[in-house]
């Protein structure tokens, strides 16, 4: 329930210097750009190839849906408010903008999970694959994935929708997200930060933890493979994997582990814009431009359009 005075919020954005404010426009359009057309790439090219309906594209499949939601649901608002420096949002596309926004944060740990388990069962016991990853195990993993982020997001919105905000009511960030909303409530806000610590432990240090597990078997996996070539390729696969969930997990879990009074906004929103558009910039790049089979799936997409 909606106690609060405020009904609306203003978004500085990234930077107040007008100077900074066009170059950052043009940057970050240009990766949200990047990131959409990637990921909605990939989503057309998986339905559209019946050859990729296997469990490691199935799962990149969701991992496209769910960083094109990400993206969607925070940089166009963005953007418009570096073109009009600072905009308002009102109190409902806040809150839904903060669930949006939760429910793609635990999605994308618990994928990255997911797909690193799969890489493991695929390379660790390449024939038994298709009995352990059948299609229940898959849809199974996928509702697990679904069951969490939305319970995650229900968690901390429904905990935000709680407190009362009764003024100032300017967001030094990007978009609504936790730490900022949690500086300008003017009731307690300790059980929030218990819960956002709670996930910040279980969910990305919890999945981040299973996923470096899944790549310590695998490079171990890969140790055994006698020919150089085969070490290499499946080396450079791995590593760059670690990179981009490194590089996603790191700044979240920097993040979400303090309390809100030790947030630094300017520091903050930078370490922000790595998890809501580098990573889901990347995303495309890192799992699927570089597959073979990828490939051909997409060059049959555009083919498609030619004619």
């Amino acid at each position: 329930m909606n106690n609060s005075i405020v009904t609306e919020f203003i978004i500085l954005g990234l930077t107040q210097k007008p100077e900074l404010q066009r170059v950052l426009f043009i940057v970050f359009l240009f990766m949200y750009l990047l990131a959409f057309l990637g990921n909605a790439l990939i989503v057309v090219a998986i339905i559209y190839n019946t050859t990729l309906h296997t469990p490691m594209y199935v799962f990149l499949l969701a991992l496209a849906i769910v960083d094109i939601i990400c993206t969607t649901s925070i940089i166009p608002k963005m953007l418009g408010a570096m073109l009009t420096s600072g905009q308002s949002i009102s109190y409902g596309s806040c809150m839904s903008q903060l669930f949006f926004f939760t429910w793609s944060l635990g999605a994308e740990m618990v994928l990255f999970t997911t797909m690193a388990y799969d890489r493991y069962v695929a390379i660790c016991f390449p024939l038994r694959y298709r009995t352990i990853m059948n299609d229940h195990m898959c849809v199974a993993l996928l509702s697990i994935t679904m069951v969490i982020s939305v319970t995650n997001s229900w968690v901390h919105t429904g905990l935000i929708l709680r407190l009362t905000f009764c003024g100032p009511n300017t967001i030094d960030h990007f978009f609504c997200e936790i730490p900022p909303l949690l500086s300008l409530s003017c009731s307690p806000v300790r059980l929030n930060e218990v819960m956002v610590y709670v996930a910040d432990i279980t969910l990305a240090i919890g999945d981040f933890t299973l996923t470096c597990i899944s790549y310590g078997f695998i490079i171990a996996a890969i140790l055994r493979i006698h020919t150089a070539e085969g070490k290499r390729k499946a080396f450079s696969t791995c590593s760059s994997h670690l990179i981009v969930v490194s590089l996603y997990y790191s700044p979240v879990i920097y993040t979400y582990i303090r309390p809100a009074s030790s947030y630094s906004f300017e520091r903050d929103k930078v370490i922000a814009a790595l998890y809501t558009l580098v990573t889901p910039t990347l995303n495309p790049i890192v799992y699927s431009f570089r597959n073979k089979e990828m490939q051909t799936g997409i060059q049959k997409v555009f083919a498609f359009l030619k004619h």
